[in-house]
């Protein structure tokens, strides 16, 4: 019960967290992309739009900070003896994300924010630019402690604890550059339908002739469909990488029970994970091949194959991660970001066409497009952790070694249901607040209050 328990917490903590980090990775780019063009053309428009867009990326950026202080305390109760197996390789990362990348971050934004015609145009752009900057830093440096669970490297065994030796190794973990391209460029297409959405909202309302938002929705359109289209090139090589070091994730995803050369794209399947077998399955020929490996003939390794394989390395059990949550997190994480493509591909053609200011319907369409972004975000980090399982380290530590012995059943529950209500509340005033001020039209004098 204590390892359910404790990990429904983590995780409960992680997605609230997870929410709000991507708009900030990918609206701190573009409010200096913004800030940038403002200051190279002297056009009101663009601070406007800066100030504006502003105000939202300040709201998001208090609710992540919020929500992300609870999770490192989290390592040293709920999981204190993976913090002691690992803390010396683990802290490291996380202990430079906080000292260098979020105070830089949170420094620069408040230079930011107070030194509006404080400061010359060109230093106050430069914080803008430090605080997007730091932003990544603070990602990169995450990913880097993340990067090593999922592929453990330049570490060594002493009495049972792993121990750092290579520093360069865990900083230059080929995992990390994978992922971390993947994560900043789901940020960059969560800003973008962020900002289209909103953007489309005031343009149904004002008219096309609102120069603010018809700015602003060139600019979103844009970093839109360049940010999906990274999502699915840097996802590919992801799912590569992946296909090497973690044949299981990749296995479940495709519910691949047994090994296939060449092996299908699964379209449609209904797991039967009791029996090791799919009742139903729609598949493309050699697609899965083609997504591991580059070509549509090479063998991809079925999840009972492997299962076989870890029981000869690792000794006795069950290696398997949930095949049918694995399965629809990954399609929900493909979808959206397919319908991502689609929407920014079709807004682009629109616009560039000038057709954009009569299709009234893909306007409508697109504030519930925000909603995408988030759901790809989420699934696709849930995915990258449920279908580690067993291991909280791969191939080193299992899940249930890594839970403190010290922490009761009862002040787990008690933690938990705790979290969720005051994360629940949060959210509800965080969105509130977002829909408040994204309904305010960015006036001079509804922006000047910072």
């Amino acid at each position: 019960m204590e390892i359910a328990l404790a990990r429904w917490q983590f995780a409960a903590t992680t997605v609230y967290h997870f929410f709000f980090v991507p708009l900030t990775l990918g609206l701190s780019v573009l409010l200096a992309i913004m800030q940038t063009t403002y200051y190279r053309t002297g056009n009101e428009t663009y601070k406007t739009m800066t100030k504006f867009w502003g105000k939202l990326f300040l709201i998001n950026f208090a609710m992540g900070v919020a929500t992300g202080i609870v999770q490192e305390f989290q390592f040293g109760m709920n999981w204190a003896e993976y913090s002691r197996m690992v803390g010396d390789i683990f802290g490291a990362p996380l202990a430079i994300e906080a000292l260098l990348a979020f105070f830089m971050e949170s420094t620069f934004l408040g230079i930011w924010v107070f030194g509006w015609d404080k400061l010359p145009k060109g230093l106050h752009l430069a914080t803008l630019w430090l605080v997007a900057l730091g932003s990544t830093f603070s990602a990169l440096w995450i990913l880097i402690a993340n990067s090593f669970m999922q592929s453990p490297v330049g570490y060594t065994m002493n009495n049972g604890r792993m121990e750092l030796v290579d520093f360069p190794a865990i900083v230059f973990n080929p995992h990390v550059w994978v992922q971390f391209p993947h994560v900043m460029a789901g940020g960059i297409v969560t800003a973008g339908f962020f900002v289209l959405g909103i953007s489309a909202y005031h343009l149904l309302r004002n008219g096309w002739a609102d120069g603010v938002f018809k700015e602003s929705f060139r600019f979103a359109l844009i970093y839109a469909l360049v940010g999906s289209l990274l999502v699915a090139l840097v996802g590919h090589t992801q799912a590569q990488r992946v296909v090497e070091t973690q044949p299981m994730k990749m296995a479940a995803a495709e519910a691949l029970w047994e090994t296939e050369a060449p092996a299908g794209e699964s379209l449609f399947a209904i797991p039967n994970e009791k029996e090791r077998r799919n009742i139903f399955d729609i598949k493309i020929p050699g697609g899965l091949s083609f997504l591991a490996h580059n070509n549509f003939t090479e063998p991809v390794q079925g999840i009972n194959n492997i299962q076989a394989e870890y029981e000869q390395i690792y000794g006795p059990g069950n290696y398997i991660p949930p095949v049918t949550l694995n399965y629809w997190l990954f399609r929900l994480m493909v979808g959206a970001g397919l319908t991502m493509i689609l929407l920014a591909a079709v807004g682009l053609y629109l616009f560039n066409s000038d057709k954009l200011k009569d299709a009234a319907w893909f306007l409508r369409l697109l504030p519930f497009a925000i909603a995408l972004p988030y759901l790809g975000n989420s699934m696709g980090w849930m995915f990258t952790e449920i279908g580690r399982q067993p291991w909280i380290v791969f191939g080193v530590m299992r899940v249930e070694d890594g839970v403190s012995l010290a922490v009761s059943t009862t002040e787990l529950w008690i933690s938990l249901i705790g979290y969720i209500i005051i994360y629940a509340v949060l959210m509800i005033f965080d969105i509130q607040l977002l829909v408040k001020y994204a309904k305010i039209p960015p006036t001079e004098n509804a922006v000047a209050a910072y």
